[in-house]
């Protein structure tokens, strides 16, 4: 019987029985091996007592003969104490023994951010980083043409979507909000907690209901994204040969496959396998985009906001069906927090500032720049952006992309499951930990697999990147929501804004993910409602 009331890493930890056959966590030789099932070296052990008598609690630390027996050290004990109480919802309330190297405390050298930065490469920005393969395409097939005024309104939404939603509201503002570097939603939670003091039980009770739907959201999200990521690159074969559409598929599925598979080594080994490949991505990105930006460099103008504005006022509501699709560019945002626990704040916004968001933008330019030019190549125009000798090479690289862009969102997965098991709201299960040095990188063998079984279910039975589209966006956009909301409560209570600041500051940055959310409600019709399906079996 185990009651965890903090994760693996703190200093104390209850355990109300050791059972010797039931291992709670396992990790990699170096950390800590405890075959009889103790949660971590620092615990509270309930010592047998007869009846009638109160419990003797005795405390274990590093030095004590019971972690001893286990390891075959030889330590001492130490004087018994009574375990106190820790705050609700406050996951991380104890100090890790071993920080994390995520956390900002203890910043790491030069050389071990360049790494950090090429891992978060390789794990974090996939999802994100994938966009341009589908993003302005499907916004120009819901009777949006690809006229010059409407392409340069859609840049412009775009851009401002990036810039508002991803730079502002999740890099600058949210990933502030670490929870003893971890993120994600349970970590705005947390910290929203915290800062009631007690205080309001109706407060703290709307803080917990929004965090368990923004978990099951996430959820519902996690698991579309592999399969309209691999599908979409991996139709570009069609682009090469029509008469390879039949392979696509049986090759997605083997790769989606390969991919799950992948996880036990852990989110160091896939981000340095995976990193370089990333960073070659992005800076052909904006190569692309550059090479047909300077083609025709009166695309820059939808920078301007009044295209934006043109544009939805020309579309009036018919402009959500656009907006159903651009939201596509900025999905990844809420998994690139949810990820922050495994590489550090310091690392993920040095990549997106210095690499992925100027590589996305001078792509996503450079389309525009080349329908604008050439409007019969909205169909796969970012395939257009090279020469027909050089496409197959683009459709490696990019099916190289898109699996790594599903790493994000399974990584995410894996970080929000282990909060959620901290706090009870999920059963627990096996948990690996990855690194030696990092508390943040984990795998957890259980969700791999019922993940991998949903993903391959979506792509047996959709059949398309486009077929999927109809069901992507509504689960990501919900939970950008609930992140807009929560962070506004941590504003308040923990970092101490004023209410009117903190409502306003958030509020218009939620405006955008509420116009994203009310387009991708019109597709429920099309599968829009299968994430909200897995999101409702996730709450309940």
């Amino acid at each position: 019987r185990h009651r965890p009331v903090g994760p693996v890493g703190t200093r104390l930890v209850a355990v109300d029985g050791i059972v010797p056959s039931q291992a709670v966590e396992s990790r990699p030789p170096g950390i800590v091996t405890v075959q009889a099932g103790i949660a971590d070296i620092g615990m509270v052990v309930h010592a047998a007592r007869p009846p009638g008598r109160r419990p003797q609690v005795k405390r274990i630390r590093r030095d004590s003969p019971a972690i001893g027996a286990l390891t075959g050290s030889n330590h001492k004990r130490t004087s018994s104490r009574r375990r106190q109480p820790l705050a609700a919802f406050d996951i991380m309330a104890l100090d890790n023994t071993r920080p994390s190297i995520a956390t900002d405390a203890h910043e790491p050298n030069t050389g071990a951010v360049a790494g950090l930065i090429v891992g978060a490469l390789g794990v974090v920005f996939g999802d994100i980083g994938t966009s341009p393969l589908y993003a302005l395409r499907e916004s120009f097939r819901h009777g949006l043409e690809p006229t010059h005024e409407h392409v340069l309104g859609v840049l412009s939404v775009l851009f401002w979507a990036i810039t508002l939603t991803v730079t502002i509201k999740y890099v600058t503002l949210i990933m502030r909000a670490d929870n003893r570097g971890e993120g994600g939603v349970l970590a705005l939670a947390t910290l929203a907690t915290r800062g009631l003091n007690g205080k309001s039980r109706r407060i703290r009770r709307a803080i917990t209901v929004m965090a368990v739907i923004g978990l099951a959201l996430f959820y519902g999200d996690a698991i579309i994204t592999p399969a309209v990521s691999v599908m979409g690159a991996v139709e570009g074969l069609s682009a090469v040969a029509p008469g390879l559409t039949p392979l696509v598929v049986p090759l997605a599925l083997a790769i989606l496959v390969a991919l799950f598979l992948l996880q036990a080594r852990g989110t160091a080994d896939v981000g340095r396998l995976f990193g370089p490949v990333m960073l070659v991505w992005f800076i052909v990105l904006g190569v692309l985009g550059a090479w047909q930006i300077a083609k025709h460099p009166g695309v820059l103008h939808a920078v301007n906001p009044i295209y934006a504005i043109r544009v939805i006022a020309d579309q009036g509501l018919g402009i959500f069906w656009a907006f159903g699709s651009i939201v596509l560019a900025v999905t990844g945002a809420e998994a690139l927090y949810a990820d922050m626990g495994h590489f550090g704040r310091r690392p993920i916004r040095m990549a997106w500032l210095g690499l992925v968001m100027p590589g996305l933008l001078l792509n996503y330019f450079g389309q525009g720049a080349l329908i604008i030019a050439d409007p019969g190549s909205v169909h796969q125009v970012f395939f257009e952006l090279v020469p027909q000798d050089f496409v197959i090479g683009l459709v490696v690289l990019s099916t190289l992309a898109a699996v790594i862009a599903s790493q994000a969102v399974i990584t995410g997965v894996f970080s929000l499951t282990r909060q959620a098991i901290q706090l009870g709201y999920l059963p627990r299960m096996a948990i690996h930990h990855t690194s030696e040095t990092a508390i943040g990188q984990i795998y957890i063998p259980r969700v791999n697999w019922i993940l991998m079984g949903g993903v391959v279910a979506l792509v047996v039975g959709f059949g398309s990147s486009s077929a999927l589209a109809g069901a992507y966006g509504l689960a990501v956009t919900g939970a950008m929501l609930v992140d807009a909301a929560l962070a506004a409560a941590v504003a308040i209570l923990v970092w101490r804004w004023r209410w009117q600041t903190a409502v306003l500051v958030f509020g218009l940055l939620a405006v955008p993910d509420l116009a994203f959310f009310i387009a991708n409600a019109l597709k429920i019709p099309d599968g829009g409602l299968l994430p909200l399906l897995i999101a409702g079996l996730v709450y309940y």
